[in-house]
């Protein structure tokens, strides 16, 4: 993390912040305390408050920097009902969930679910980090002896659910045959596509959604609603073995029993719950867990299904629920009691429905995105106070403008919005607009002052962007941003409002590049994929100037062919024949290939060593390469 300076560091709540958090305790049922009996319930062990540092000394996990909240009260930089969500969030270690069935919680942002079988164990989703799932297991292992992994199940395909795999199987093991993955079908391309695609603007846009480079306190970083917050270590991926892709499946492994239900277009792309009939417990995966959920998720991702959503739960309820006595997830505490539970799922599903319904109602009278967002901003009495349909980590507001961007997508529908100038243009204009920069902070001051922080984020933002030099602008900004993430009861949007005033007053920090495009997700990806990506990573400026470009691609140890053709600044490709009389034919393994990719070798050195063989003309390579753009996470986003 940055350390702070005095002049840098965050200032105190307002008067104004004060008041909207203190008129929070009013809103909700503080005096309810079930969720705190029940995330402590079955606990073995408390987690270690140690933390886990990479060798530089960056935290890769540290629970111990929380301890800030073990006053009871929030402080007025924080909402008082994200302060509740992270003292329960802060509750870490080994839980007994039912016999057999055990929880590592509050160690990563997602859970590690633990299914003792008949000679060894089930794991269900193994953090983000090998580092992380490893102390988890140390912990699991003290405690319930060291019994041999047997199975792993991803849940779904998103890094926190299989990134730390690694630390509990070997290569060896996959291939030997002694442990088996399960995943949903379409799990390894959404997996790989999601984090390679789009994956270093996502990366970038992840760091301002946890707050990873903010300071633990109570004016920084205090949770992201979903959990404390995400790990930052090694990421490791195993494909998996066997895929699920039909509600109603059947096995058993290792003596235990599981039904699975296929739920795609929920949470992730591909995803599903199952439930374990001998121990009358539902794994929801992360359908239903104990916060309203992204629709749309800020660090970017395909549009979720809030219709299929609820849909998905439905059926969910009618497979399960009159036979479930514990329900739990990826993230979060388990939920005890068939009408508990009943209870629970059916409010998820009536929250995901009534925001799908009542948006599609209000686009069909013509109201914009955020006219929307400023209508339905409460779900209706019956949800509003239930604790897990609060707005930790998705929120009406973008949940709501997330469903219109599904059905009518990024235009509002006024000709006035279909083609505005772009932030430094459009920031030159508006600051000449208002008089000049000093009448423009004149303006935004006396705004500040009467606690209309949107509009001084909103007016500054176009001064910044005009003259990011101008340090007034930027501490103002700054400023704003600060006291709307302090009001804010979604820990992500606090995370991005407080990484924006972070980045105003200390510049991008680039100490540690963390991403999500990993040597493992890069292993990975299909053959498919990595012609995809070759063409996302082509430069159409420099493409443009070249002549059509034919190359067929010769994979000696997997036995596949495939046809590029670079024409008209686009790279298209088929697979399984190679083109008649091609420019040049490039033979190599796909060993070699995944080496390149992970910047183990470069194709020079490959084709001086003889590792990669041209036939034809080495131009039509070396020409492709040359216009290929290079990624670099740390990218500027509250300044231009």
């Amino acid at each position: 993390m940055i350390t702070e300076t005095a002049s840098a560091g965050p200032k105190d709540a307002q008067p104004s912040t004060r008041a909207r958090n203190e008129a929070m305790l009013a809103l909700l049922p503080f005096s309810d305390r079930q969720d705190f009996e029940d995330v402590s319930r079955g606990l073995v062990e408390a987690a270690s408050t140690e933390a886990i540092r990479r060798p530089n000394g960056f935290p890769i996990w540290d629970l111990g920097a929380y301890s800030f909240q073990d006053a009871p009260t929030a402080p007025a930089t924080v909402n008082p009902s994200l302060w509740r969500q992270a003292q329960l969030n802060r509750v870490a270690g080994l839980f007994e969930v039912t016999d057999r069935v055990y929880q590592l919680r509050g160690m990563d942002i997602s859970n590690i679910t633990v299914v003792e079988g008949d000679t060894g164990i089930i794991v269900i989703d193994p953090f983000i980090s090998t580092e992380t799932a490893t102390a988890a297991m140390d912990l699991y292992r003290r405690h319930r002896g060291d019994r041999r992994v047997v199975a792993v199940i991803y849940t779904h395909s998103h890094v926190d659910h299989y990134g730390g795999v690694r630390a509990l199987v070997s290569d060896d093991d996959i291939t030997s045959g002694r442990v088996k993955i399960y995943a949903p079908s379409g799990f390894l391309e959404n997996a790989v596509s999601e984090n390679v695609f789009a994956g270093t603007a996502m990366s970038r846009r992840s760091h301002f959604q946890y707050g990873i480079f903010l300071p633990r306190n109570e004016r920084g970083q205090v949770d992201i609603g979903l959990g404390k917050a995400v790990s930052s270590g090694t990421i490791s991926l195993i494909p998996p073995t066997d895929l699920i892709d039909k509600t109603g499946t059947r096995l058993t492994i290792d003596g235990v029993d599981l039904e699975f239900q296929m739920t795609p277009g929920t949470e992730a792309p591909a995803e599903m719950n199952f439930y374990f009939p001998q121990f009358r417990a539902l794994c929801a995966a992360e359908n239903a867990t104990h916060t309203l959920h992204n629709l749309l998720t800020l660090r970017g991702a395909e549009v979720r299904d809030a219709k299929a959503w609820s849909a998905y739960l439905n059926e969910t309820i009618d497979l399960f629920a009159d036979r479930t006595d514990v329900v739990f997830a990826s993230h979060h505490w388990p939920v005890w009691g068939s009408d508990r539970i009943r209870g629970y799922l059916e409010d998820i599903r009536d929250a995901y429905q009534y925001l799908h319904d009542q948006t599609l109602r209000l686009i069909n009278h013509g109201l914009t995105p955020m006219e929307i967002a400023e209508t339905l901003t409460e779900l209706p009495p019956g949800l509003a106070d239930k604790w897990y349909l609060r707005g930790y980590y998705g929120s009406i507001s973008h949940g709501v403008r997330a469903i219109y961007q599904r059905y009518l997508g990024f235009y509002d529908g006024n000709p006035a919005h279909l083609n505005p100038h772009q932030p430094t243009e459009a920031g030159r204009r508006y600051v000449d607009l208002a008089g000049g920069p000093d009448a423009l902070l004149d303006k935004a001051r006396a705004a500040y002052a009467d606690g209309d922080y949107r509009w001084v984020a909103e007016l500054v933002d176009h001064l910044v962007f005009t003259d990011p030099t101008n340090t007034a602008a930027r501490e103002l900004q700054a400023d704003a941003l600060e006291q709307l993430g302090y009001q804010c009861e979604n820990g992500t949007w606090r995370s991005l409002y407080l990484s924006g005033a972070h980045e105003l007053r200390n510049g991008v920090f680039h100490g540690v590049e963390l991403t999500v495009a990993t040597p493992d997700t890069i292993r990975a990806m299909s053959l498919d994929l990595y012609f995809d990506y070759l063409g996302i990573r082509l430069n159409a400026d420099k493409a443009a100037k070249l002549p059509t470009r034919t190359l067929n691609w010769e994979f000696t140890d997997t036995d596949q062919t495939y046809a590029v053709t670079v024409r008209h600044a686009a790279l298209t490709y088929r697979a399984g024949r190679g083109l008649p009389d091609p420019d040049a034919t490039i033979t190599l393994t796909r060993a070699l290939l995944d080496q390149i990719s992970i910047g183990d070798t470069t194709f020079e050195q490959a084709i001086n060593n003889g590792a990669l063989r041209i036939d034809g003309d080495p131009a039509a390579l070396t020409e492709l390469l040359g216009c290929l753009d290079e990624f670099h996470v740390m990218f500027n986003i509250v300044e231009p």
